[in-house]
This record gives structure tokens, C-alpha cells and sequence, in this order.
């Protein structure tokens, strides 16, 4: 199957044939599986073992992170991919998006405050999940309109950490 990946608005064509996947024409061999209960995804990927917490947003868009790092990524299948082309539909993210926990967890620190403008990829809170503290990051610039949890609350996956406004 042949997919476009678009990540951070860099596009790179991947196929897959089983564990066989072709990234950009490079061949390498890769499995993803899901830990079960968790948003974590684990990763063998040419060899090396990555665990990623995902959060899908939209049917096609997901949240991505890696060693505290988050990615904004779409995956479309060529069908798709054609389809929007003939529909005036997009791949592109449209603006900021609310910060929503991507698993439960405790706000640790909150890195900014409402009315500040942020650009992409900007720390805006860290949640404290099994025993581990991660940096949430904006996925799109944007200003902060409102901080719905104060550190040291307990947040649900799914629950608004920052609302942002273009």
C-alpha cells in the first residue's frame, strides 16, 4: 500500500509490503505494534526498538512523539490522496490546534501564558505520565487564548491543556 506522509509539512512517499517499507525509495524493515491500554506504539524499526506515544486527531492526523519531541504527521493512502485532489480536500493542518493530553497524567509545569504568541514546535506544557516527564509542543503558531489546568492537576487523555487561537 502507498501512502504520502506528510510530517511538519515535510512530504515523504512511503510504501508498505508487509514488514518491507520503502521510505523516500530507501527500503528498510520495520514493525509497529500497539502496547495495549496506552497511547504508546512500539517500533523495530531497520533494527532499533522505538517506543512513540500517538494520538490520532483526525482520521488521517496524528500526534507523534519521540524523545520529547511532537510531531504534527498526516498519512494518506493514494486513494485518499486522490479523492481530496478532486474534492478541493487538504492534507495541510489549518491553523493551531487546542493542546489535548495524549495520555493521562499530571501537569508538571506550565511553560507559557495566555495571550503569548507561539511558533510551531514550542513548549507549552509538560505532563508528568509513568514516571516520565514530557514536553507537549504546539503543532501549529498561534496565540494562547486560555490555560484550562494548573500544574500539580490530574488530566484525563483527551482533556484541553492549552487552547490556542490563530
Amino acid at each position: 500500500m502507498k501512502y504520502l506522509v506528510t510530517i511538519e509539512g515535510h512530504e515523504v512517499p512511503v510504501e508498505v509490503d508487509g514488514r518491507v517499507v520503502r521510505v523516500a525509495g530507501r527500503e528498510v524493515e520495520a514493525h509497529l505494534s500497539p502496547v495495549p491500554g496506552t497511547p504508546l506504539r512500539h517500533l523495530l524499526l531497520a533494527g532499533e526498538s522505538l517506543t512513540l506515544v500517538m494520538s490520532r486527531l483526525e482520521p488521517s492526523r496524528w500526534e507523534v512523539q519521540l524523545h520529547g519531541s511532537r510531531y504534527a504527521v498526516d498519512v494518506v493512502d493514494e486513494r485518499t490522496r486522490h479523492i481530496r485532489s478532486l474534492t478541493g480536500g487538504s492534507v495541510a493542518h489549518r491553523g493551531p490546534a487546542h493542546l489535548k493530553a495524549p495520555m493521562p497524567g499530571l501537569v508538571a509545569r506550565i511553560l507559557v501564558t495566555p495571550g503569548q504568541q507561539v511558533g510551531t514546535g514550542q513548549g507549552l506544557v509538560v505532563l508528568e505520565a509513568m514516571k516520565m516527564e514530557n514536553e507537549l509542543r504546539a503543532t501549529a503558531p498561534g496565540t494562547v487564548r486560555a490555560i484550562p489546568v494548573a500544574p500539580g492537576q490530574a488530566v484525563e487523555k483527551g482533556q484541553v491543556l492549552v487552547e490556542l487561537e490563530e
